[in-house]
């Protein structure tokens, strides 16, 4: 009787531990993802995995976090990503769901109808400080006399440090604060012919860290000296204003003076040819037998010449 006993007792322990195999082996037909990994740079974070294959099958994902205050605060309860659940890519953009500096644990299960895999848990938490920050992109040049930089825009979590100085040997470095990217900044006014070189670097307040600073750039601003052609163009253009102008002055006084008061020309037959006395000594009724008297002896002055 007690060997019957203990050998049903085992019987039934047996059947309920291997309920809950059965259970999980039902619902969890589909492989797990594996390789979980996070890939962040310049404070965007991107978790990764394998994909399950399935032959003519489109299989779905579920992402789920759970940060520091979850874990301690409620109940170790996961919260499904704002953007990843589902989706149908092996890969999660997370950047906005993380968004406090300490360890978050992150899980992936694949789904396909209502079939589900088991959740796959990242190994190790994954903590934001721990993201690569760059240099950034810049560019340097120059509106006349002044230095301009505009640097990449990389979010509003990032700020620039800028340092500039005088191609020179013990020139002075300078650094400018630029809390913006994506926006011209003016830096210096420079001098004709100077060189002046820039670099720049990265800063993210909410974890502290900057990046390394990007090459060099240098400009050089052309002197004030005008090129040989331009100074011979110059002069030539000064030359034809001092003759053309005054020409052109005394043009126009001769135009508007010949259509303002232009000159009366008498005909011959209204010309006066002798002399006034010799008119006036005339009487009235002999004014025409003198002016033909005149006209002869006139005529024949020019016969004897």
């Amino acid at each position: 009787m007690v060997l019957e006993e203990i050998s049903t007792s085992l019987i039934m322990w047996f059947s309920y531990a291997l309920i809950p195999c059965l259970l999980i082996d039902a619902v969890a037909v589909l492989p797990a993802p594996q390789n979980l990994s996070v890939q962040s740079t310049n404070m965007k974070h991107v978790l990764t995995w394998s994909p399950v294959v399935m032959p003519e099958e489109i299989i779905h994902y579920s992402v789920e976090y759970q940060g520091e205050y979850e874990s301690l605060y409620m109940s170790h309860i996961w919260i499904p990503s704002s953007w990843c659940s589902p989706t149908a890519g092996p890969e999660c953009d997370i950047t906005d769901d993380i968004t406090a500096t300490v360890p978050y644990n992150l899980r992936v299960r694949a789904t396909l109808g209502s079939q589900t895999s088991a959740w796959s848990t990242l190994k190790q938490p994954f903590n934001r400080n721990s993201t690569i920050l760059t240099p950034p992109g810049m560019e340097v040049t120059q509106d006349g006399f002044h230095l301009v930089i505009k640097l990449e825009d990389l979010g509003p979590q990032f700020e620039y440090f800028v340092a500039y100085w005088r191609k020179e040997s013990g020139a002075e470095e300078h650094v400018k604060m630029v809390r913006n990217g994506g926006v011209p900044v003016h830096l210096e006014t420079m001098e004709p012919g100077s060189a002046f070189c820039v670099k720049a670097q990265t800063f993210v307040k909410a974890i502290g860290r900057h990046s390394a600073f990007s090459q060099a750039e240098c400009v050089k601003v052309q002197g004030e000296t005008l090129p040989l052609a331009l100074a011979l163009f110059a002069f030539v253009g000064f030359m034809l204003i001092l003759v053309v102008v005054p020409l052109s002055i005394w043009k126009m006084g001769r135009l508007l003076r010949h259509a303002c008061c232009p000159v009366v020309v008498l005909p011959d037959t209204l010309k006066i040819t002798s002399s006034p006395q010799k008119l006036i000594s005339c009487r009235r009724e002999e004014v025409e037998v003198c002016a033909m008297a005149g006209l002869s002896s006139k005529e024949l002055l020019g016969v004897f010449i």
